[in-house]
């Protein structure tokens, strides 16, 4: 279109000229020393335009010569671009088809000249994890850490990511550390130094987190719960093997209003206690929340609860019987309790009614350790092997001792 258009312009300026030189008589007359040039004025336009076209042509022609080297070494370069744009793509398809060893050698090949060099060695240091060669995986994360700043988060990522593959959790964990110090709002961190608190078992730090990962949603609510009980859960344990009451009432204390009340972490609570000789507090907690709601789990721990009062305590069971009464861990904490008060007939009636409807080796144990303390050794013994059948063997304990002998009994009789 450019040369279409030029040469428009000529033919138009030379119709011009032909015209002028027609019509003109006028001259020019140059004058310069003893020297002097006279022509006629058309002439002399055709010479100035000629020297001009001369010039310009010259100065073009220089000045194409003088960036020719420079035209060559750009030239150069986009061959290498080409060339580099052209591996990176062989390697990527190599490095999602599996081919470890291809994809490292030809993402870092030309890495340096790539136009995505962050990509290149992100890319080479998964290879070489998946090569087992750590020693390249972190050569390859320096140089992506290199090409550029704004590339730091997701170096960062990929690094802890490839860590925790290779169980350096230590290393993932200060990487994390160092990225959320960095970027605190960041979901994917936040994500990952759960993951990495979960597996090193740093549940203090865990529940220390979760108002952020809360905060950021960056759990579903519901694994959030879940998480956070777990993590309770597991401080709790912890406190209780260690032997230090102090300490589990401290964990205790610590743990938000709202989830002491949650079933499963006042259990928890409750063993430490009953573990470590707080059993008066714990017979409190399990009454009150047994009267708040109903569940089977501390109705069963309350048995073991040894209070101040046992008789107050048998007495508070067997008021729960008149809205529960065919349920088995109510009967076989009611036999408990009345064992704890010596009412070993009403323990027995107990016991036997929880063991005739639900076969449970825990039934079938506290009913046989009742019987030896009533001399009936042999029938203790048949319970003791239901129960250990029932733990160890296919899980039927057999026939139940018939209930007709022992009727459930409901006022204090000693034997």
């Amino acid at each position: 279109m450019k040369l279409l258009f030029f040469i428009i312009v000529v033919l138009v300026g030379a119709v011009g000229l032909a015209l002028l030189a027609q019509s003109e008589s006028g001259y020019v007359l140059i004058n310069y020393g003893p020297w002097s040039v006279e022509t006629s004025f058309t002439l002399a336009v055709v010479v100035l335009l000629l020297t001009f076209m001369l010039l310009y042509g010259s100065v073009r022609l220089a000045g194409g010569a003088l960036a020719l080297p420079g035209r060559l070494r750009a030239w150069r370069r986009g061959r290498r671009t080409l060339r580099a744009r052209l591996v990176t793509t062989r390697g990527l398809v190599a490095l999602a088809e599996g081919h470890w060893l291809k994809a490292e050698r030809d993402l870092s090949r030309y890495a340096e000249r790539s136009e995505t060099p962050l990509l290149n060695y992100l890319g080479a240091a998964r290879a070489a994890q998946m090569l087992g060669d750590e020693e390249r995986r972190d050569y390859h994360l320096s140089m992506a850490h290199r090409s550029g700043a704004e590339g730091e988060l997701a170096v960062g990522v990929t690094q802890v990511a490839l860590q925790m593959a290779s169980s350096q959790l230590e290393q993932a964990l200060a990487t994390l550390v160092h990225l959320h110090a960095k970027t605190p709002k960041n979901v994917r961190v936040l994500q990952l130094l759960k993951e990495v608190y979960e597996r090193l078992g740093s549940w203090n730090e865990l529940v220390a987190l979760m108002p952020e990962l809360r905060k950021r949603r960056a759990l579903e609510d519901d694994e959030a719960d879940l998480l956070e009980r777990r993590a309770w859960e597991t401080l709790l344990r912890q406190a209780r093997e260690h032997g230090q009451l102090d300490k589990l009432r401290e964990v205790w204390e610590r743990i938000p209003r709202h989830l002491r009340q949650h079933s499963n972490l006042l259990a928890g609570y409750v063993h430490g206690l009953l573990a470590l000789g707080g059993g008066d507090e714990a017979e409190g907690l399990l009454q009150e929340a047994v009267r708040r709601q109903w569940d089977a789990e501390l109705v069963r721990l309350y048995g073991l609860a040894e209070g101040r009062n046992a008789t107050q305590q048998l007495a508070t069971a067997e008021d729960w019987l008149k809205r529960h009464q065919r349920h088995p861990l109510l009967l076989l904490t009611l036999g408990r309790l009345a064992m704890r008060v010596q009412l070993w007939g009403k323990a027995r009636a107990y016991l036997e009614a929880s063991a005739g409807m639900e076969a449970r080796a825990e039934t079938y144990r506290v009913l046989g350790e009742l019987l030896e303390r009533l001399g009936e050794e042999t029938t203790a013994r048949d319970y003791y092997h239901k129960g250990l059948t029932l733990v160890t063997g296919d899980g039927k304990p057999g026939p139940v001792v018939p209930l007709k002998r022992f009727p459930l009994v409901t006022r204090n009789t000693k034997k």
